[in-house]
């Protein structure tokens, strides 16, 4: 597995070593001695396993009082996965990242604690696979405006669909400070 950095400090994202023949394919998907070589030690709680079709968004999340980081990748089809950095006092604050996520290069991205995590499906369906932190934790879910012009994320497709909870999402800079993660160095 190889580790490539990104501009948000502690988002990573890894490309796994893929093995195939006629047969089919074989690759590793977590592997905890690895991503502690790349300065990942989370300890991972939770395994989730969602399936959208093209065109839904889901996001911009994350958890206040239970912080999730999250290791996702793709099982079927491709998403433009998204991470904003929403620790207050950060250096890259407001900050965003995107990579499109897919079945055949099976990439994976590392989001720590304290990033918005969201996604656009790009094909007719997809299966999303993440382990995570922490538990979940309806009552300290927050979310961000997918669309926020402050963050002005370069999304490919524009025509989303969203759940209801998504679309009452608010921009970054109308979110009260008591409801964003406070900025402690690197994540790890």
């Amino acid at each position: 597995m190889k580790a490539v950095e990104t501009p948000l400090s502690g988002v990573v994202v890894l490309e796994p070593k893929l093995h195939g023949d006629s047969r089919g394919f074989f690759l590793e998907t977590y592997r905890e001695d690895t991503l502690h070589e790349f300065g990942i030690r989370a300890r991972f709680v939770q395994d989730n396993h969602s399936r959208s079709s093209r065109g839904v968004l889901r996001g911009l999340h994350y958890q206040l009082t239970q912080p999730q980081g999250k290791l996702v990748r793709v099982a079927r089809g491709a998403v433009f996965d998204v991470v904003v950095d929403v620790r207050s006092g950060s250096p890259t604050f407001g900050q965003w990242y995107g990579i499109t996520l897919d079945e055949e290069s099976m990439r994976m991205l590392y989001v720590p604690p304290g990033f918005a995590h969201g996604f656009v499906v790009l094909t007719e369906v997809a299966d999303f696979i993440y382990k995570c932190t922490d538990y979940y934790h309806a009552q300290s879910e927050q979310g961000i405006l997918w669309n926020d012009p402050a963050i002005g994320i370069k999304w490919p497709i524009t025509d989303v669909r969203l759940s209801e909870k998504d679309r009452n999402n608010i921009a970054l800079q109308d979110q009260p400070s008591t409801l964003l993660p406070h900025y402690a160095g690197t994540p790890s």
